[in-house]
């Protein structure tokens, strides 16, 4: 290669390294040197003796006061050479596609602008650059392109005191201060900001060998704010960045003289400057005496910065006082088997009484003498208080024990009774009829221990879907009912009621809140919802099911009713908490039955039982989920193809239609099989099985409802909760005589 080819490319080189790469200004001096051979050391030097850094802010400028430069400004000219607006006055309505973003004019013409603390003044079609009482001078002017202005950039922000550098794998100008970075590349008007594209006013060029960005694109990326002065050609940049303080009370109540106030601050600077002072104006930690109360917080960074004052003001509440317990009898002496009315009239200062307890709270008392009645109220606080009443129970009878419980205990509330009994009243001769819906009845493996399908079905028009498990496979998991449509068509699915409770660590409280939902849903509509699946698709339904994960243990019970256009495949999954079920679905394998629960698709699984003839004069009975008098529906297991039988009928709704019942009439639940934690619907009101705890075979009753004075037409609801035990019997009796 000859000398003279050789020192030419030499040249080249060190021009392109020159244009990716532009340097810094210099402080000016007594002769001004040319920026042009200043060495990448002395402005590395500059960077670091600036002592500003700022960090990357909003998109969006940050304005000052009064007139606003507004973005978007149309019907503007602009003057060719300074790119200013031809038709702007004293500096007003600057064109926003001269400087990009949101500005504020605060000295609109006249005298030229007075230097503030830590500004830096930028010259339009300058490189004149003034910081802090220093004049510098840029690699080159300020300059207007296609009415956008631009800096160079490498100057700008060695004044603002941020780090720059080329990354030559792809080809960047990269801007950093802290974790912040900015990215821009040559001939593109899109830039990133910690990796999110934003654009600029204007694509950055290179212009002899310095690298051009839009003004604004540095000003909005770092959130500084910026004034204009239209006739002295100046740009202000406030380049002051003060700390941000704040704090939170970590008690919610505050009691003068009781509580010990915590205050969690937090404080941050945006140049990433340490904190270095905090000062506190009407803190204290413990309040003496009750009022209104405002605590300041300020905090000072390491250049002298106090941040803004943070101001809360706390409510200090009167020390607590302990809750009154008062209740009233509306007697003081009482016959046995009298009814006693008691009154709670308990106050707290608060209103915040969160317990009652009672000692022989009881509806009558069925032995003579006296008998002492206690109530103790706890508030949320702890504290207490306790009152008693002493009652007298004379000799005189008025209701048995029997009697009594019949005609008083509340709905919802159950009573003793001799359980032999009941199996020898004779049977109400109901007329039964079904209805077509289809039950899908996802109950086996009731205990699951790995990820799987519990159940797969094809349902169309009405459907419901019953789903009861417990999660045994030892880490969180969740559960999903996956729809899918098969059709060429799309698919309407309308879920009319549904109940969902879970995880629980109990299978009847789970079993019993999801039939009182269910039957919630009937009454006000709450669940009602449409999907439409297209051809092909799968969606998650139900979504409470799987709205929470189920740890070790917990157990899941879900009741609801859907009414499709088209088939829909239903499949009942169990994957851990944190995989996706459409991913994983196809992976799935289907899970065997357990072999004691049941797990089935059942037709007809509404059923009407309705009785025309007068009942109450006499005891009798339904009887449900015997098998015998109420058989089990008879069906296909969906996953193997087995028969199966619905024991228990559970997921059945069975709709009672007594259309005479006589007056003074007492209708109660009696349980047959075991433990019974359930709800059912009588004349469209919810009635807890019973309302708090389980009623127990054989000797107990839960009271349903009781008829006035005259005939009346009954309408009940009944479908058995999970986890509970079948059979049942809706007892229908007469009321003992009503004494005065």
């Amino acid at each position: 290669m000859n000398f003279k080819k050789w020192t030419m490319l030499t040249a080249l080189a060190v021009a392109q390294v020159a244009a990716v790469a532009p340097v810094g200004a210099e402080a000016a001096s007594t002769t001004v040197q040319s920026t042009d051979s200043v060495s990448a050391q002395q402005a590395q030097a500059n960077v670091a003796d600036s002592g500003v850094q700022n960090s990357i802010g909003d998109q969006d400028g940050t304005s000052t006061q009064n007139d606003t430069v507004t973005p978007n400004n149309t019907g503007v000219s602009n003057d060719p050479l300074t790119g200013l607006p031809t038709n702007t006055t004293n500096g007003s309505n600057v064109s926003n596609d001269v400087y990009g973003g949101d500005g504020t004019i605060t000295n609109p013409g006249g005298a030229p602008t007075s230097m503030g603390a830590n500004q830096l003044i930028l010259y339009l079609n300058s490189a004149k650059m003034e910081q802090n009482g220093q004049v510098y001078t840029a690699t080159q002017p300020m300059t207007v392109k296609d009415g956008v202005s631009y800096v160079a950039i490498r100057s700008l922000v060695s004044r603002v005191g941020l780090q720059f550098s080329y990354d030559t794998a792809t080809k960047e100008t990269v801007i950093t201060q802290g974790t912040n970075v900015m990215r821009f590349k040559t001939d593109s008007k899109v830039y990133t900001v910690n990796g999110e594209a934003r654009q600029m006013k204007g694509p950055a060029f290179q212009q002899k060998n310095v690298f051009m960005v839009p003004l604004t694109s540095i000003t909005q990326a770092l959130n500084i704010p910026y004034t204009v002065n239209n006739t002295t050609k100046q740009v202000i940049m406030d380049l002051n960045q003060k700390p941000k303080a704040s704090f939170t009370v970590q008690q919610k109540d505050i009691y003068a003289g009781e509580t010990q106030v915590t205050y969690l601050t937090k404080e941050s600077s945006p140049t990433g400057l340490p904190i270095v002072n905090q000062r506190w104006e009407g803190k204290q930690d413990v309040f003496q005496e009750p009022g209104t109360y405002v605590v300041t917080y300020s905090v000072l960074d390491s250049a002298g910065n106090w941040s803004d004052p943070y101001s809360v003001t706390l409510t200090v509440r009167p020390p607590n006082q302990p809750p009154v317990a008062l209740f009233t009898t509306d007697k003081k002496e009482y016959k046995m088997g009298e009814k006693i009315t008691i009154t709670d009239l308990s106050t707290d200062d608060e209103n915040a009484i969160t317990k009652r307890d009672w000692e022989n709270k009881k509806l009558a008392f069925f032995q003579p003498g006296d008998v002492t009645i206690t109530l103790t109220v706890t508030d949320k606080h702890g504290a207490t208080g306790t009152k008693s009443e002493t009652i007298k129970i004379t000799n005189e009878l008025l209701y048995n024990e029997d009697d009594f419980n019949k005609i008083f205990t509340p709905y919802g509330d159950k009573y003793t009774v001799d359980g032999s009994q009941v199996p020898t009243m004779a049977t109400i001769p109901l007329t039964s009829t079904s209805s077509p819906r289809l039950l899908i009845r996802a109950n086996s493996p009731e205990r699951v221990f790995q990820d799987g399908i519990v159940y797969q079905e094809t349902g169309s028009g009405s459907t419901r879907i019953l789903v009861h498990h417990v999660n045994e496979t030892g880490r969180d998991v969740k559960m999903y009912v996956i729809a899918t449509n098969n059709n060429i068509t799309p698919a309407n699915i309308n879920v009319e009621n549904s109940g969902f409770a879970g995880p629980s660590d109990f299978a009847t409280a789970a079993g019993k809140v999801s039939i009182q939902k269910y039957f919630q849903s009937m009454i006000d509509g709450s669940k009602r919802s449409s999907t439409v699946l297209n051809p092909g698709e799968s969606r998650i339904i139900l979504q409470d099911l799987n709205e929470k994960k189920m740890k070790q243990k917990q157990v899941i019970s879900l009741l609801s009713d859907l009414y499709t256009d088209q088939p829909i495949q239903y499949t009942v999954i169990m994957v851990d908490a944190n995989a996706d079920p459409m991913t994983v679905l196809p992976t799935l394998a289907k899970l065997p039955k357990d072999g004691i629960h049941n797990r089935g698709t059942y037709a007809n699984a509404d059923i009407s039982l309705n009785y025309t003839e007068e009942v109450g004069k006499t005891a009798q009975r339904i009887v449900l989920g015997d098998n015998k008098v109420d058989p089990n529906l008879i069906g296909t297991d969906g996953l193997d193809g087995s028969s199966a039988s619905n024991a228990g009928n559970f997921g059945v709704v069975y709709k009672v239609k007594l259309d005479h019942v006589a007056p003074y009439s007492l209708i109660t639940f009696n349980p047959r099989g075991g433990e019974y934690s359930g709800y059912a619907m009588v004349n469209n009101q919810v009635v807890g099985i019973p309302t708090n705890g389980a009623v127990w075979a054989p000797n107990e009753m839960s009271v349903l409802y009781r008829t006035g004075h005259i005939e009346e037409s009954v309408e009940m609801y009944f479908t058995a909760a999970a986890g509970s035990n079948l059979p049942v019997s809706v007892v229908v009796m007469p009321l003992p005589a009503i004494k005065n």
